[in-house]
């Protein structure tokens, strides 16, 4: 036992001799292990909708002065409570708009939709893992004596195992396109923004219609999430669905079909491209997706032979799980750089430090100054959401939210022996502060371990 868990737990022991250690074990336990709660200060009070009569009155005191809520970080490596919640919901947008529910109907399953990932170009060849047919394969097969202007060799004939370090890193850092590299994912958003608008504008070609008159009897959804490589740029994963006018809740035209979506996706992803600012400092730089690209039909439509379709349950679960990751899947780190001599003892690997390099050499350049490449130094230059879904795809996560809490409201009246009972809650709450003090850590860690104090 540390020095600091010896103290928390001896705090924890002088605090279970209080009046109030129920009420305060109360406020920790039901935050289900949260790592960096919120401090609220303040008091509440329900009311009965009909007759205007106070019911209950409660305030910050009764636990022991600090109402803790949850942080409601979606990253698995700040807070894996919260970002769990976070993942559940995001996985229940995700099947809701392939197979219908929390207000979706049912006949969205019926709709054509693909399951699409578009990745990054190459800006350099990296150390990579091949497979095929279960055997491990060569790296990067070369000509014998063939070699980069640095003198590097041009290939790799070694077979990484899965946690070879070196997987990501460039064969040749000196020849690697760093700049290229920030600057894609500067543009990644707005390169998945064109992609869409092209989208649209080829289903409509190749269904014969205009722009406008698509938008008559079509419309394109869609929900999709980035996820990091180990070379240290993102690829989108997406969800594209063809609805009718009004979304899920309507019938796609009859010359709708996957088919048809599968290969306007493939036709749109070589066209999209953006010409990146900063031509006289850098060299000209077109941004554009990587040749790599998977399309496959969502499993229930039109399934046809040699296809590799995708279960519902399958891609909403995949979705789900990168959306509580970030940078750090890539050997980057969590928190912010604020200052050029915070990088020199950053815990990355040499790759990703000259990412994060070049993020701030390009950052502090008067050209590149509207990108904020500073402030997302430590995401690789990539300032996007790491999930996002297009408005009618299907429900919302504040939806989501909002059913979870008056789910619990409903409990909380019926324990007051309310239920049914139209209230409402008026009350004033300020910020005073977040994180445990020692005995509270330690109580919040047994409740994340699931046993201990949790089930006491």
């Amino acid at each position: 036992m540390t020095t600091a868990t010896a103290a928390g737990a001896a705090a924890l022991v002088a605090r279970a001799a209080e009046p109030d250690f129920a009420a305060w074990r109360r406020n920790i336990v039901r935050l289900g292990g949260c790592t960096n709660p919120i401090h609220l200060v303040g008091a509440a009070t329900m009311y009965d909708k009909t007759t205007g009569a106070a019911l209950l009155t409660y305030s910050s005191d009764v636990y022991g002065g600090r109402l803790l809520t949850s942080c409601g970080n979606r990253r698995a490596t700040v807070c894996p409570a919260c970002s769990g919640v976070y993942r559940a919901d995001t996985y229940q947008l995700v099947r809701a708009g392939l197979v219908g529910g929390k207000s979706v109907p049912e006949t969205v399953s019926g709709h054509p939709r693909v399951f699409a990932t578009l990745t990054a170009p190459s800006f350099g060849p990296v150390h990579t893992r091949r497979e095929r047919d279960g055997r491990v394969r060569a790296c990067r097969p070369r000509r014998a004596g063939e070699r980069c202007p640095h003198g590097t060799p041009t290939g790799c004939r070694e077979r990484h195992p899965a946690d070879d370090p070196r997987l990501g890193e460039p064969l040749c850092p000196r020849c690697y396109d760093y700049a290229g590299a920030v600057l894609w994912h500067a543009f990644a958003g707005r390169l998945w923004h064109r992609f869409g608008l092209e989208l649209r504008r080829e289903v409509a070609r190749r269904a014969g219609l205009t722009r406008t008159e698509f938008g008559e009897v079509a419309r394109l959804s869609y929900a999709k999430v980035a996820e990091y490589q180990r070379r240290g740029l993102v690829h989108f994963h997406a969800v594209i669905r063809l609805d009718g006018p009004d979304g899920p809740g309507s019938a796609p035209p009859l010359w709708a079909s996957v088919p048809l979506l599968m290969d306007a996706v493939q036709a749109v992803v070589g066209r999209v491209r953006l010409t990146a600012p900063g031509a006289d400092v850098i060299g000209p730089r077109v941004l554009r997706f990587g040749t790599q690209i998977d399309v496959r039909p969502i499993t229930s439509y039109r399934r046809g032979a040699g296809e590799r379709p995708a279960s519902a349950g399958a891609v909403a679960g995949y979705i789900a799980k990168y959306a509580t990751k970030g940078a750090e899947s890539a050997g980057a780190v969590d928190g912010r750089i604020h200052h050029a001599g915070d990088m020199v003892m950053l815990p990355v690997r040499a790759h990703v430090l000259r990412m994060i390099g070049t993020c701030w050499w390009l950052g502090g350049l008067p050209e590149f100054e509207p990108l904020g490449l500073r402030r997302w130094a430590h995401m690789l230059g990539y300032g996007g959401h790491f999930s996002t879904k297009s408005r009618r795809y299907s429900t919302t996560l504040t939806a989501l939210r909002q059913a979870r809490a008056d789910h619990r409201a409903e409990q909380q009246r019926a324990s007051l022996g309310l239920a049914g009972h139209p209230t409402v809650m008026v009350g004033e709450w300020r910020y005073a502060g977040r994180g445990y003090s020692p005995e509270a850590a330690l109580l919040a860690a047994s409740v994340r371990e699931g046993g201990g104090l949790h089930g006491a």
